[in-house]
């Protein structure tokens, strides 16, 4: 585990400030406590504190060896103590031995050691104190953002999970009508057939190369959905219709792959399929304060026989929305005077 301070800059300024204040608090009691040795006090607190304070830095590693998983709290405990009694005599015996060497023996360091004797007891059980409760709180800090790290990587599993899954609802579903109708055009229109195949390969190369949730440009999308309706209009003929009025600045914006693909489908499910006339499917792309707006609309039978679809794909593609986008993206359904509307709304600048 990493040095909770020596490894953060922010941490290691505050960790010398604090020392310093220490520093400040030990030099003023000495001060006035014992005035006649006041030009002694003054170097030992600042000698004694930049060794406690080395020695502090270094507590960090023993500290979190202790607090490893699975150790018992009477082991914990017995530890921290030996390595305070430990800690604050090596404290005392180093600043007494470097403080005899620098000063001479006629400034009575002696007496003056004798005198603060417990008052530096004291304070290195004290010191001692405050740095076991700071790596406490490192500790938990660090867990805290080892937990936080995980849970972002498990929900982002989670999300690519579902993403996959949903996208997987809609490939299968295309090709399995798309197969049935080449298979019965082999017979009334081998031609048609033949055309119809080479837009499927090409419209499934597309969708099986963006199976890894990169984001697409709708440029490259609506490129895919040309082959999609391509094919369909094989299999309608003049009973299909279709119109764009895309805006150019619109066409570089990224979306998640295949994510219209289902609402083109209900549009010829609900519309082609199940009415006699002319089916058109307008489309119509425009930025609105900071937002893609794409409108695909369609005329359907609104007659008592038309079937009601199971909402699949508005569920598939309102999810796929919000797991890309959170609250930032939007679809809505309309539907009047014969006409069916599917509104998105999209931020132009998230991806």
């Amino acid at each position: 585990m990493k040095h909770p301070v020596l490894n953060n800059r922010v941490r290691l300024i505050v960790w010398w400030l604090v020392w310093l204040f220490l520093a400040s608090g030990q030099t003023l009691l000495f001060y006035y406590a014992f005035g006649k040795f006041a030009k002694i006090s003054i170097p030992d607190t600042i000698l004694s504190l930049i060794i406690y304070s080395g020695i502090a830095l270094s507590l960090w590693y023993p500290f979190s060896y202790f607090n490893k998983e699975g150790t018992k709290p009477i082991s914990l405990i017995t530890n921290l103590v030996a390595s305070g009694a430990i800690s604050i005599t090596l404290w005392m015996v180093l600043t007494k031995s470097i403080m005899l060497l620098v000063l001479p023996e006629q400034n009575n360091y002696r007496e003056y050691w004798d005198a603060t004797f417990p008052y530096r007891i004291g304070t290195g059980v004290f010191i001692y104190g405050l740095i076991v409760l700071s790596y406490y709180l490192f500790i938990s800090l660090i867990n805290l953002s080892e937990k936080k790290a995980k849970e972002a990587r498990l929900e982002s599993l989670v999300k690519e999970t579902e993403l996959k899954m949903l996208r997987s609802q809609i490939n299968p579903h295309f090709l399995f009508n798309s197969l049935n109708s080449v298979s019965s055009l082999t017979i009334t229109d081998p031609e048609k057939a033949r055309d119809m195949v080479i837009k499927l390969s090409e419209f499934m190369r597309y969708a099986l190369s963006k199976k890894d949730e990169q984001p697409v440009s709708l440029r490259s999308e609506f490129e895919n959905l040309k082959l999609y309706l391509d094919i369909e209009k094989v299999r309608f003929g003049d009973k299909l219709f279709t119109e764009d009025h895309i805006d150019e600045n619109c066409l570089e914006t990224k979306i998640p792959a295949m994510l219209l693909q289902p609402l083109y489908e209900n549009a010829i499910k609900h519309g082609v399929y199940e009415s006699i006339e002319l089916v058109k499917i307008i489309t119509q792309v425009k930025i609105i304060d900071g937002h893609v707006e794409i409108t695909i609309s369609n005329n359907y039978d609104s007659g008592p026989s038309s079937k009601k679809g199971t909402g699949t794909g508005l569920l598939n593609v309102a999810r796929r929305l919000e797991l890309y986008y959170g609250n930032k993206a939007s679809i809505n359904t309309t539907k009047e005077n014969g006409i069916y509307t599917v509104t998105l709304y999209i931020p132009t600048d998230y991806f």
